[in-house]
Formats: structure tokens, C-alpha cells, sequence
């Protein structure tokens, strides 16, 4: 007998075994308790998932926008001189221009200064450059709102940003006034400078520091308001690749024949994008306590399974059943719910990530609130990018908890002793 027992008895994971699990997923009334306790782990870990995989998109949106928008703006590499000024910036530039790896050179005039109209003052980072240049720097040329650049140079104006337009109440033909403290020297100091230029062109970067803090003005004309004898303060280089900066840096201190100090699009934004890491790495540990927290409730869930159903364990034993096959029947119960919770979650999460701007637009009309502030948040809409790894770990991590908790509660189930459960119920 117990040989035929032997030869006839199932494999792992048979067909009973699943239809028990998932019988006892569907709890009858006297097991009431114990479904809502499993319908709110499914929930918990759907919603821990789901807003991991928002989170964590939305984080990355947030960093590649900047990141594309603050080195797309301000340029790779800064060349500033040591023992000289930057008269020869026009040669300089050419020669660098010629470097393979360079896809675009700015020699600059750069100054702060007061941007003045007859409603309002604001704060100014003016910058002077030439028309060729300011036409081949994407995020201006192809983002220009009202206006033209179209003879910059020729024209005598100024561009400036859209939020800066409308802070000042301006338009393109209005007169923008520009004061500088450095202005002439008089016998009683020196004079601020105060020049009025007309708006050429409106541009919208999307980057509220931006689009309300730069104007942009002709190369020559620049340095005639900023005291520029033929020189230029700082020469931009834009790279065919951005990450490549240590290379290129080489190179220019190699060919750029006289002494230079170069800095980075790392070294000036490391304390800013340094904290944006640190900000996303502590999100992720603080919402992975959700899908904890939801684990713990399928432990606390199958625990008391267990307790309930201790006469039909016994009963299974009695009848044949193996300690291996009774946890496997509580592991499929447990198991079930965290899988088919992260599966759940991980369609949820992709949904919102991939529309939380459209969510976001909708809820703004819905409450008539502004919920994205661009002096707050420096962009002007809420940007995602749903990275693969990242959505794999999030979700091997919540089916792996969910894997893990059923453990001790079905290794419980296997232990009971049936002539135990039989006495005492």
C-alpha cells in the first residue's frame, strides 16, 4: 500500500493544490474578516507599485529636463582667460570650433543688470552674443514665441523671455530699459548706465528662471554697454556629446595654444543635481515602505487562514496530503495576491506615468488651482520618463516581498499537527 501510495502520489504545484489556493482566496461569510485583510494587502501592494513607478518616472522627467534644459542653455564647457583678456575670442573660437567633439562655440559678454518698463522692474542676466550663434542654439532658435531673429545683429535689439515679457507687460516693438551700475566714470564716481533697446523676439525656453531672467542682446552692442574694450567674458562650447567633457577638456587645453581655466556643466550644477539623486534615492526607500507594509498584511492575512482552517489542514494530511503540498497551497494563496497586486500596480503606475501632465492640466481645471507652480518647480509642466530598469526592480522587488511573506505563514500551515487540529479544533 504504501508503495502504490508512493508511485501515485502528485507532483509539486498539481492541479488541486492550485484549486484550493484559489478557493480559499475566495473566503465564504464565516471567513469574511480574512478576505478584507487580503483585499487590502492587493490594494496596498497596487498602490505602493503603482506610485513607485509614478514617483520615480515623474524624478527622472524632473532631472533629464533640467539637465537638458540648463546644459542645452548655458553650453558644455566655459572658457575664461588667465593672463589676458579674451580679445583674440574670434580666432579662439574658430580654432576651437575645429576641435573634433565641438558642435558649437559662443564667445559671450555676459552681465547682470536691472530689465525696467513702465510697469514693472525685474532682475536681469543679460547676455551679448552674435546672430550666428543665437541662431544655432536650439532651445532659442526653435522656441522663439513672437518676433524674429532674423537680422539680430543689424536690428539693435534685445530677446527676451516670455515670463519676463509678461512680468514687465511687454511685447515685441516695445522698448525694454536696461540699467547697469557700471555705467560711466564722473568726477563724482561712477554713473549707472541706463539704455533703452527694442524687443526683436519673445522666446519660451520652459524653464521659469530662464524665460524670466535672460535677455539676450547683439555681441557688439554688449560690449559697448558692459565697458568691453573688444572682448568677450566667457566662451560656451556645446558638445555633439554632453557626458564626453573630460575628453574635450583635453583637447582644448592641448590645442587652445595660451593659458585657460576651463569649467564643466558638471562642476557648476553638482551641489544642484547632487541633491535631486539624494531627493530621488530617499523617495524610493521611503514608498518602498508601502509594498512593505502591504507584505506584512498578506503575513498577517495568511496567519489567521491558517488558524481557520487548521480542520481542513488536518483533514488534507489525514487523506494523504504531504507538508510540502499543504505550504504550497498557502504559498499559491499568498503569492497570488502579491503577484497579481504587482501586476496590477505596474499597469496603473505605466498609465499615470505616461499622462501625469494631462492629469495634472485636468486636476488644475477641476480645483482652479495652479498644482505646479513654475517659480516653484523651475519647469512648466510636469515631466516623466518611465526608465525600464527602474520599473523591473520596482516590481521583482514587490513580487519578491510578497514571496517572502508568505514563507513563515505557509511553512505554519505545513507544521500543524492534525491529530492536534482535529482535538482542539
Amino acid at each position: 500500500m504504501s508503495g502504490a501510495a508512493h508511485t501515485g502520489s502528485t507532483k509539486p504545484f498539481a492541479p488541486f493544490e492550485w484549486m484550493l489556493a484559489l478557493r480559499y482566496l475566495r473566503a465564504r461569510r464565516r471567513e469574511g474578516f480574512i478576505s478584507v485583510i487580503a483585499g487590502f494587502s492587493f490594494l496596498g501592494i497596487m498602490l505602493g507599485v503603482a506610485t513607485l513607478i509614478v514617483v520615480m518616472s515623474v524624478m527622472n522627467g524632473f532631472r533629464q529636463e533640467l539637465l537638458s534644459k540648463i546644459v542645452g542653455v548655458n553650453g558644455h564647457i566655459f572658457v575664461q582667460p588667465i593672463d589676458k583678456p579674451l580679445t583674440d575670442y574670434a580666432e579662439l573660437s574658430e580654432r576651437l570650433g575645429r576641435m573634433p567633439g565641438v558642435a558649437l562655440v559662443v564667445p559671450m559678454v555676459e552681465g547682470q543688470a536691472l530689465a525696467s518698463s513702465p510697469y514693472n522692474n525685474s532682475g536681469a542676466l543679460v547676455r551679448g552674443v552674435r546672430e550666428t550663434d543665437i541662431a544655432r542654439i536650439p532651445f532659442i532658435a526653435n522656441n522663439v514665441r513672437q518676433g524674429t531673429l532674423d537680422g539680430f545683429d543689424v536690428k539693435g535689439g534685445v530677446a527676451i523671455g516670455r515670463r519676463m515679457a509678461e512680468y514687465l507687460s511687454l511685447r515685441v516693438g516695445d522698448s525694454l530699459t536696461v540699467v547697469s551700475p557700471r555705467g560711466a566714470a564722473t568726477p563724482f564716481g561712477t554713473a549707472p548706465r541706463i539704455k533703452s533697446y527694442p524687443i526683436v523676439a519673445v522666446f519660451e525656453i520652459g524653464m521659469s528662471e530662464f524665460d524670466g531672467s535672460f535677455v539676450y542682446m547683439p555681441l557688439a552692442e554688449a560690449q559697448a554697454y558692459f565697458n568691453r574694450d573688444g572682448d568677450v567674458s566667457v566662451i560656451e562650447l556645446f558638445l555633439d556629446d554632453a557626458d564626453k567633457v573630460d575628453e574635450a577638456r583635453q583637447r582644448i587645453e592641448e590645442g587652445a595654444e595660451r593659458p585657460l581655466m576651463l569649467v564643466d556643466w558638471r562642476q557648476r550644477n553638482r551641489t544642484f543635481f547632487s541633491a535631486l539623486e539624494v531627493e530621488r534615492n530617499v523617495m524610493f526607500l521611503i514608498l518602498s515602505l508601502i509594498v512593505l507594509v502591504a507584505a506584512l498584511n498578506i503575513i498577517s492575512g495568511l496567519i489567521m487562514l491558517v488558524k481557520d482552517k487548521s480542520e481542513d489542514i488536518a483533514i488534507l494530511r489525514t487523506m494523504g496530503a504531504t507538508r510540502g503540498a499543504v505550504m504550497r497551497v498557502f504559498l499559491i494563496t499568498g503569492a497570488s495576491i502579491g503577484v497579481v497586486g504587482t501586476i496590477a500596480g505596474f499597469g496603473l503606475g505605466v498609465a499615470l506615468a505616461a499622462n501625469v501632465e494631462a492629469i495634472r492640466a485636468f486636476l488644475s481645471r477641476l480645483t482652479n488651482s495652479n498644482l505646479f507652480p513654475a517659480e516653484l518647480y523651475f519647469l512648466s509642466r510636469l515631466p516623466a520618463k518611465i526608465d525600464v530598469g527602474e520599473v523591473t526592480t520596482v516590481v521583482v522587488m514587490a513580487i519578491a516581498l510578497s514571496l517572502v511573506a508568505t514563507l513563515y505563514p505557509s511553512w505554519r500551515a505545513a507544521k500543524l499537527d492534525p491529530v492536534e487540529a482535529l482535538r482542539y479544533g
